[in-house]
């Protein structure tokens, strides 16, 4: 049924049905559709539009087809919707009312717009998708909090340039990506408040004919305000372009959390390994045992990127107020809420099963001694040297070890007295990686105790966040 049909004489060409139609993704938006034209409804009603007898009956027309539609998976093809030949899923939705009650469901939309009405359901439906987001962004926080306590004691080297600059403990690294995802959840919630506005009521461009009290229609379908301008309200899509830009920053850091363990579990670092029910094999080489769900995780996040991309030229050329152009918003969104969420979902059980070989990663936190070539400067910064000097010396010594074979803590105490004599014989009870550890004692350090508070404090933010998304 088409809703525009009045001015035409003929009918749209088969080839621009398929260019034009959007039923076949925007049929997400079905259930956001549904409860925003009920709250319409009501607005209209109180505008005196409606009666109340026409209002509980459009109501319970609306629940009948939310109903009717039942646990159909939304994030597939819907035969139901698809097969209806309508063009989106707004006239889908009066197609289905005016077939259950007739010409009464001809009067929902007075006073309405698609454009008003689009811009509505994208912001419902997003309110809840950006919710499910932060949930699963909290649950890969909670797997890196398990990595961290079962890991709170294990030593790696702790990298710059990819070469190895100083021992941290893998507890430390786990939390370094708590931190950033708490920032990305931080991010999403930021754009989940300013998604949650609404231009319901603002009809085409200009604002609705009919007397709706918009304050009380925001708050009715559960936002915080009505938006201020109605020309800005159908051509915003900025926060759409906000929440991908936040899925944006959150998928290079599982990203980058897939490239460390990616190079974690290659032969020539061996700290890690993964369950089988995460990994893949050769159709060649029996030996391999690839990590393919991490490679899936860096890969997905150009789509990601794209969707970010294709969203913002797509909006940076358009006068106001709504485009046809703004259509396209709704795939690459879908795509990438899609693709964000697998990746959060995919990462727990990667973390939740990885063992660690701590026996392996101890010694190459260790490995030639040169990681600990700070704290030898460190040390003789405590008996008095200039640190510039200290740095000197030792460098100087770093390079003798390596010229002769010997790991640094093992240099003779005279070899290392002919380059700087205040080195005396307890050097050797800082050069331990436990050593080096503990002396990192200051807040959001790699030091154990550091991190045993860092892993109880985290937990504690974790709860009450929980609590805080139980209660708001």
């Amino acid at each position: 049924m088409a809703l525009w049909g009045g001015r035409f004489e003929g009918k749209a060409s088969p080839l621009f049905r398929r260019f034009n139609d959007s039923l076949r993704f925007d049929h997400r938006l079905v259930y956001a559709d549904i409860a925003g034209s009920k709250c319409w409804a009501t607005a209209i009603h109180k505008a005196g539009v409606l009666t109340a007898p026409e209002l509980t009956k459009l109501h319970l027309a609306l629940d009948q087809i939310a109903r009717d539609l039942g646990s159909m998976s939304l994030s597939s093809s819907p035969s139901k919707m698809l097969e209806s030949g309508e063009e989106d899923v707004h006239s889908w939705v009066e197609s289905e009312l005016i077939n259950l009650i007739g010409d009464l469901g001809k009067k929902l939309h007075t006073g309405r717009s698609r454009n008003d009405q689009v811009a509505t359901d994208i912001r419902l439906f997003l309110f809840t998708a950006t919710e499910q987001l932060i949930e699963a962004v909290r649950a890969v926080q909670t797997s890196l909090v398990g990595v961290a306590d079962r890991e709170r004691l294990t030593p790696i080297p702790g990298y710059t340039h990819l070469q190895r600059g100083q021992p941290i403990l893998l507890a430390h690294w786990a939390l370094a990506y708590f931190e950033m995802l708490d920032r990305d959840a931080a991010r999403l919630a930021d754009a989940r408040a300013r998604t949650a506005i609404s231009p319901l009521g603002s009809g085409a461009l200009a604002g609705t004919a009919f007397p709706v009290d918009r304050h009380a229609l925001a708050k009715d379908l559960g936002f915080s305000a009505p938006t201020r301008n109605s020309l800005d309200a159908v051509a915003d899509r900025d926060f759409a372009l906000e929440t991908l830009s936040a899925c944006v920053t959150t998928a290079i850091h599982l990203s980058r959390l897939a490239e460390d363990l990616i190079l974690y579990t290659t032969t020539e670092f061996g700290f890690v390994t993964f369950d089988d029910s995460v990994t893949s094999g050769s159709s060649l080489m029996p030996q391999k045992k690839n990590p393919d769900a991490l490679e899936l995780i860096r890969g997905k996040v150009g789509r990601i990127l794209g969707a970010h991309t294709t969203l913002a030229v797509t909006l940076k050329g358009l006068p106001l107020a709504y485009n046809k152009d703004m259509q396209e918003d709704k795939e690459p969104l879908f795509d990438a809420l899609d693709n964000l969420m697998l990746m959060l979902q995919m990462t727990c059980p990667v973390l939740d099963t990885m063992k660690v070989d701590r026996d392996r990663c101890h010694a190459a936190a260790l490995g030639d001694g040169c990681v600990l070539a700070t704290d030898l400067a460190d040390y003789l910064v405590d008996r008095g040297v200039p640190f510039r000097d200290a740095h000197g010396v030792a460098g100087r010594l770093v390079r003798i070890s390596l010229e002769r074979k010997i790991p640094l803590h093992e240099l003779p105490l005279a070899a290392m007295q002919e380059v700087e004599p205040r080195i005396a014989q307890d050097v050797f009870t800082k050069l331990t990686v436990e050593a080096s550890l503990a002396r990192r004692n200051v807040f959001g350090a790699t030091a154990p105790a550091r991190v045993a508070e860092a892993i109880e404090e985290a937990r504690q933010r974790l709860a009450r966040r929980a609590i805080s998304s139980t209660t708001g």
